[in-house]
């Protein structure tokens, strides 16, 4: 007995536990689909309910009428009323065979028939089936109509029959007798309607509200039709009202939204249609309900059963919109396909039209239109419920889209221009609405006419999804209110775009992320940099300049940083959206590559000023020239008394040093790329090409495309990618061309100073900072450079053959170039010597003697400091000697030397011409980033590669003018050399 009871119990709740989820499954996850049905398909049976948007079969002994949307008695039976809302036939009887004109008797005909059954008068006649009172004929007579009485007929308007009258009279007679109402030809009994209803239109966005013409004639009787007698027409009509209203209603409100809602309510105990609780029995569907995170739920829940693939044989990116279709009395019209001019009003071609519903095309269309031509093309509006066309083999299938009015107010609060959480779905739109806004005369011009102006599609991916599912698409609209003065010099702009989004948070992350991780290893990097230095200035204190240089060294790695991050981003969303098969990843939208075009902005901030903080200390550059050559003896002409000769010095020749101070003026800004071939080549790729087509929002990898087709917008993103891609990749082409063929085979300015350094008999130090600097050995083997073609083409065979010593600093070496980590001591006494320096400028024809004065002490300090250096050289001076040594592999990689020139000056054997980190040659990978963002940077703001580039090549231009121009003075500050012979 226990052991029953338990499973009794266990039986119960399996009950209760299994009917609650199956109400409470279509609450959390309900998806509404429903099958697509036109009249067309309904049989002889049955009607096209223009309600459920479905066939419903006839009752027995009927059939559909011409038009499909409604029933009739088959031929040769009557019609009985059975209530108010639907029919009931009876077949005649054989002394009566033909069927009274109205269907609803039987009679004899006095002549021919027609094909339906009924009597048939010669012309000029009328058929006559009723005597004066409306009673039925045995037999009928082709003469004039004339009668009413107790047979409930009455004339029609025009006098040419009688017939019965409206199903909302019959009571006692055809008259509305009090208290019941009459209201748009119907009698509305008693007690249906409150006639307190409001027939105005809130016009929101201009702050007031009207009495429109057509609610306060049809508000009232639609309602009472719908709610009294059911009537499809009346309850459609009623909804339209609603529609035109902005689907807006409050708690107590009776104005068309408020009437509907009601109505909505009182059909609580009738069955829903199509299964879907929100589409009331005779009503339309114009709400989704009102329970809070119902939008999300509809919109985020069950994937569409549709996958969309960009190729393969199961291609599929045709995005299949149908409408049914209404006029504002409430008359469903058709079914029409969505993609020609009935939501796209702005003029376009029917090609550009189509590539709306192209899935994964981002579709934008502009326009302004005139108000008098809207009016003519839409006197009165148009309402549509829209679905998403599923397709089916044996049954098609429709997805209604939830529709989202940024205008709809609940209690005068715009309930959809908020969050998710709040919104409130709707489903019937319009497009233009010149009737609502007629104030005393629907057939007077508008004080007011409402258009759609924004209307927006938009696709939601579902997250992870690897074969092209979305989530049910949603429909936005934004309605415009236009205040009608001018309808022949007034516009209303329109907007009609699509839209593709997927959740951005996954990839923001990553974003961050890296650009967290790589921003800490660049202050790293930075620290490094900052202590190196501050070796190098000998400077131990760290103080607000230490703090300078260190954002200094940060802002040029950490715009590598934006720039790595931001170009691997760029390159993965080209390659991965225009790559894929099946629809796995939608771009991010405009808004959201704000982020991302911030990061670019940073970069190319970062990166100027690391470009101008090198450029200014190239500008500032310790320079000198060591002239090792000495006088030569040459004899005297004069022979003296006692017959000894004498023999004089010669001087020793400036030019040398002129020749080579020219020869590094000129390398100052010769750089391993060409920009000139690199914006031709850069702009050959992207508009020749057409490769500035892969950044087009749409999934085709498409470089030519005809003029008549749509061309989307550009993903800034994608643009950002493969622009600086393209630049950064044809630039390291450049690079490599120019290190590995074009040195070796053609020319290397480098290589060629320092042979022209050493044929010279010139040596040069260079001081970038203020211990720290590059040393490149000149001294000629030879022992002097002062000498004739003969003696110059002896000493360069000699040495070609190898009969004379290496060119190198010591010994039996060929090494040339160092870097100098020179001591305190040797440095104070370089400045003391070099704070004597006071050249000044202009020809020398206009100084006074004063200035040959001070010419002569700034050539006596000259020679002073080349003889100071080159004793330095000679390791004359003890106290201020250096060592020779290689640097350690860790030192190379990090930067920085891990010994301090305390007491002896560190000469680093430097193979790699390190010395060319003070000209643009050594700084290529700087100017490189810096050119690529500046044009990318343009381009962004301005979306043309052309002024793009053009603006690119000015700024490289100014740049290198100001390069010479101020290395020129730099170079004639610090050597002493003439800048008039610095041509």
């Amino acid at each position: 007995m226990a052991t029953g009871t338990l499973l009794f119990i266990i039986s119960s709740y399996k009950f209760i536990f299994t009917l609650f989820f199956v109400h409470l499954n279509p609450v959390l996850c309900q998806q509404y689909i429903i099958p697509f049905q036109s009249p067309s398909d309904c049989n002889v049976e049955e009607y096209f309910d223009i309600s459920s948007l479905s066939c419903v079969s006839c009752g027995e002994n009927q059939q559909r009428s011409a038009t499909g949307l409604s029933c009739i008695c088959q031929n040769g039976f009557r019609t009985i009323t059975t209530d108010l809302t639907s029919i009931a036939c009876e077949a005649c009887p054989e002394e009566k065979p033909a069927v009274t004109q109205d269907g609803f008797g039987c009679i004899r005909c006095p002549g021919s028939t027609t094909d339906e059954g009924r009597c048939q008068c010669p012309p000029r006649r009328i058929l006559v089936e009723r005597d004066v009172s409306g009673n039925l004929l045995d037999e009928a007579s082709c003469e004039m109509c004339n009668g009413n009485g107790s047979a409930f007929s009455v004339p029609n308007s025009n006098g040419d029959r009688c017939e019965r009258c409206q199903a909302s009279f019959i009571k006692s007679s055809c008259v509305c007798n009090p208290p019941s109402l009459l209201a748009g030809g119907l009698c509305i009994p008693p007690g249906s309607l409150s006639t307190n209803v409001n027939p105005s239109v809130n016009f929101a966005q201009l702050k007031f509200s009207m009495v429109s013409a057509w609610f306060l004639k049809n508000l009232y009787s639609s309602a009472a039709a719908c709610l009294s007698f059911s009537n499809l027409t009346a309850c459609q009509a009623l909804g339209n009202m609603c529609v035109m209203n902005m689907h807006s209603f409050s708690g107590v409100s009776v104005d068309a939204c408020g009437i509907f809602n009601n109505v909505f309510r009182s059909q609580a105990a009738f069955s829903s249609t199509q299964d879907i609780s929100y589409w009331r029995h005779n009503l339309p569907w114009l709400y989704y309900g009102d329970e809070p995170g119902l939008a999300s739920r509809v919109l985020q829940s069950d994937p569409v059963p549709v996958s969309f693939v960009f190729r393969g044989k199961d291609k599929n990116t045709d995005i299949k919109l149908l409408a049914a279709v209404y006029n504002v009395r409430g008359e469903f019209l058709r079914w029409e396909t969505i993609g020609g001019a009935n939501l796209q009003i702005c003029p376009e071609t029917p090609i550009k039209r189509m590539s709306a519903f192209s899935f994964g095309t981002a579709y934008q269309e502009n326009c302004d239109l005139s108000i008098a031509d809207l009016l003519r093309a839409h006197p009165e509006p148009l309402f549509y419920d829209v679905f998403l066309d599923l397709g089916g083999e044996e049954t098609r299938k429709l997805l209604p889209l939830p529709t989202l009015v940024l205008n709809q107010q609940y209690n005068g609060k715009f309930i959809n221009q908020e969050s998710m959480t709040n919104w409130y779905l709707s489903r019937r739109i319009f497009l233009i609405d010149a009737l609502s806004g007629r104030e005393k005369n629907a057939k007077d011009l508008p004080k007011v006419i409402r258009v759609a102006n924004t209307v927006k599609i938009r696709f939601n991916l579902v997250p992870g999804t690897q074969q092209g599912q979305v989530f049910p698409p949603l429909m936005t609209v934004e309605y415009k209110d236009v205040l009608v003065a001018d309808v022949d010099t007034q516009t209303v702009s329109m907007s009609f775009s699509v839209e593709y989004e997927m959740d951005q948070n996954e990839a923001r992350l990553k974003t961050d992320t890296a650009l967290g991780v790589l921003a800490g290893l660049a202050v790293l990097l930075s620290v490094l940099k900052t202590v190196s230095w501050k070796r190098r200035i000998a400077s131990p204190v760290v103080d607000l300049r230490t703090m300078l240089m260190f954002f200094l060294f940060y802002a040029g790695d950490l715009a590598n940083v934006f720039l790595a991050v931001t170009v691997g981003t760029g390159l993965y969303w080209l390659i991965l959206y225009k790559a894929q098969q099946n629809a796995s990843v939608l771009l991010p939208l405009s808004h959201q590559e704000e982020q991302f075009v911030t990061y670019i902005s940073c970069a190319f901030a970062l990166k100027a000023v690391q470009f101008l903080h090198k450029l200014i200390v190239q500008l500032s550059l310790d320079v000198f020239f060591i002239d090792w050559e000495r006088p030569r003896i040459k004899a005297n002409r004069n022979v003296p008394a006692n017959g000894q000769q004498k023999r004089d010095p010669s001087p020793v020749s400036i030019w040398r040093t002129y020749f080579v101070a020219n020869e590094w003026n000129e390398i100052q800004t010769i750089r391993k790329i060409r920009p000139t071939f690199q914006i031709m080549a850069v702009l050959f790729f992207l508009e020749v090409l057409g490769f500035s087509s892969l950044a087009l929002r749409d999934p085709w990898p498409t470089l030519q495309r005809p003029p008549q087709v749509y061309t989307p917008s550009y993903s800034l993103i994608m643009r950002y990618g493969l622009s600086a891609t393209l630049w950064l990749c044809i630039g390291l082409l450049q690079v490599i061309f120019f290190t590995v063929f074009y040195e070796h085979f053609v020319e290397d300015k480098i290589r060629q100073f320092v042979d022209l350094c050493s044929i010279s008999n010139i040596s040069v130090l260079l001081l970038p900072q203020r211990c720290f600097g590059y040393y490149i050995h000149g001294r000629s083997v030879h022992g002097h450079a002062d000498t004739n073609m003969e003696e110059m083409n002896n000493n360069l065979r000699r040495e070609a053959e190898s009969l004379c010593g290496q060119r190198g600093l010591l010994p039996n070496t060929d090494m040339q170039t160092f870097q100098v980590a020179l001591s305190g001591r040797l440095r104070s006494h370089y400045d003391r010597i070099r704070d004597s320096f006071t050249m000044r400028h202009g020809p020398s024809r206009l100084m006074d003697s004063a200035s040959f004065n001070q010419s002569d002490q700034n050539i006596r300090a000259y020679q002073t400091m080349n003889h100071f250096l080159g004793s330095v050289i000679d390791h004359a001076h003890p106290d201020m000697d250096y060592i020779v040594r290689d640097k350690l592999a860790l030192e190379r990689v990090m930067g920085m030397e891990f010994l301090e020139p305390n007491d002896k000056s560190i000469f680093y054997n430097d193979e790699g011409h390190s010395f060319a980190d003070v000209l643009f040659y050594g700084n290529e990978g700087t100017l490189l980033i810096f050119d690529t963002l500046f044009f990318c940077v343009v381009d962004l703001a301005s979306q043309n590669f052309v002024l793009a580039a053009v603006l690119t090549y000015l700024q490289q231009m100014i740049f290198e003018r100001i390069r010479n121009s101020f290395g020129r003075r730099n170079l004639v500050n610090k050597t002493l050399v003439d800048d008039r012979f610095l041509i």
